[in-house]
């Protein structure tokens, strides 16, 4: 959405956010600071669930916020607040000088370089990023019915439900520094989702699916998220442990985005300049398999992870983060990039659109295809936990999901561990499935690692 039209649904308009960044950084100013930023933003949504037919919740919220920050030199200090009148943004502006005077200098703090800021052509990019949802209560109480209704119906040994939710949100928001950015934006996140519990008793099996877009008009059925939630339930029902071995595990497409995100936070700015991360001084070497490559778009329209610039107004750009395994680029701020003797990468406030894919990846390579690749092995739909530890890599998570016998699916897992280390398990990835699956801002097939430790009974 361009920042010139104007934004339905919200109390604020676009000009009215602007004119408030002004005012507050003209404040900053004039009390002596040598830099400041502002943010304000506000947010609109609605959130309705059902169980058992039966309306659970209802919830409305609009938030509105500011946020200040102001330089002296070397010394920074943060202020925010929800009230937007003349006399609160003055105290607002006064509480962010008082807090760096009396904070101590650090030579990393600062606003971006002017050189990195996003031009105002780049910061107006329009992505396609805003799709209001004019959807009320009772019309999202019948979407979760509908959801919720469609699970139950698969099948008699589908005995309970979670409930089923629909959520609608907005939000928009204005930027600008005393270093000449300006920008802004308005985006849209609309979910909707359901659990189902299957069998009786100790036999009883829960799980669920979801489906969430930024235009609602792309959301699955409410009809089709709720036979597959229970099918999903029904699959897992005369689950049993396995034996402790040794043994190649495939990760399902939609949680494999989770070993990409534990290499998003282990080539991370604070992770880095911290020494907290398994991965440090990892920039041009090889980490992952050869055959793999990470790419990155901010720029992909109605990209769950896109932006024309990050969280501190630096220009966003498509680059290969990855390539032929080996480490191109990490995830920087300028205050991270500062502290490491780099420059900002783009990324105060995370990656942007990540795509994980294998050169040997072929279109054929569906999950049929990966689970005869597997052979003998566990395939895992769902972890538990956050056994993760980014200082050494080691890798522990609860597990359930099949165990697979000569490429096919011999019967449910639950109460299993599996354990690796995060360097070990990223350059033991043999194969990416050709299933990709977009969870948030990650996209990646189904992981196959060569081998992990299933401790089981």
């Amino acid at each position: 959405m361009s920042s010139h039209r104007p934004d339905p649904g919200f109390a604020y308009r676009t000009e009215q956010f602007q004119q408030i960044v002004e005012d507050t950084l003209a404040l900053a100013r004039r009390l002596g600071a040598s830099d400041a930023g502002a943010e304000v933003s506000e947010g609109v949504g609605l959130s309705v669930s059902v169980r058992k037919g039966e309306l659970e919740n209802v919830e409305r919220n609009r938030d509105k916020s500011l946020g200040v920050s102001v330089y002296l030199g070397q010394r920074r200090g943060n202020a925010s607040t929800s009230d937007f009148t003349p006399a609160a943004l003055r105290q607002t502006v006064q509480a962010a000088y008082d807090i760096a005077r009396f904070t101590a200098e650090d030579p990393a703090a600062g606003l971006p370089e002017a050189e990195d800021l996003a031009t105002a052509q780049e910061a107006a990019l329009d992505l396609d990023l805003f799709h209001p949802w004019a959807i009320d209560a009772a019309e999202a109480a019948e979407w979760a019915r509908r959801c919720e209704g469609a699970a139950m119906a698969v099948d008699r040994r589908i005995t309970n439900s979670e409930g089923a939710g629909v959520s609608a949100q907005q939000a928009h928001f204005r930027a600008g520094n005393t270093r000449g950015f300006r920008g802004g934006y308005a985006s849209s996140r609309h979910s909707l989702s359901v659990s189902a519990i299957a069998g009786r008793g100790k036999a009883m099996q829960r799980d669920g699916w979801y489906s969430s877009m930024r235009d609602a008009a792309e959301l699955a059925a409410p009809e089709a998220v709720g036979r597959y939630a229970a099918e999903r339930a029904l699959a897992r029902l005369r689950s049993r442990p396995v034996a402790t071995a040794e043994v190649p595990v495939l990760f399902e497409s939609s949680i494999a985005s989770g070993l990409l995100g534990a290499f998003v936070q282990a080539i991370s700015g604070g992770a880095l300049y911290r020494k907290t991360s398994f991965l440090v001084d990892s920039l041009g070497q090889q980490v992952l398999a050869p055959h793999l490559d990470i790419e990155e778009d901010p720029h992909l329209p109605k990209g769950k992870g896109s932006a024309p610039f990050d969280d501190e107004g630096v220009r966003t750009r498509a680059r290969r983060v990855v390539q032929g395994g080996v480490v191109q680029g990490y995830f920087l701020s300028s205050y991270s990039a500062r502290k490491l003797g780099l420059r900002t990468t783009g990324h105060a406030g995370g990656s942007q659109n990540l795509r994980l894919t294998s050169r040997l990846t072929r279109p054929q390579d569906d999950l049929d295809a990966m689970l005869r690749r597997l052979g003998r092995g566990l395939f895992v739909t769902e972890l538990m936990g956050q056994g993760v530890n980014y200082v050494t890599g080691d890798y522990s998570r609860g597990a359930a999901g099949f165990w697979v016998e000569g490429g096919r699916i011999a019967h449910p897992v639950h109460e299993v561990t599996i354990a690796g280390n995060l360097k070990t398990m990223l350059a033991g990835i043999v194969a990416v499935g050709a299933d990709a699956y977009t969870q948030g801002s990650k996209t990646v097939g189904s992981v196959l690692v060569e081998r992990m430790t299933l401790a089981g009974s």
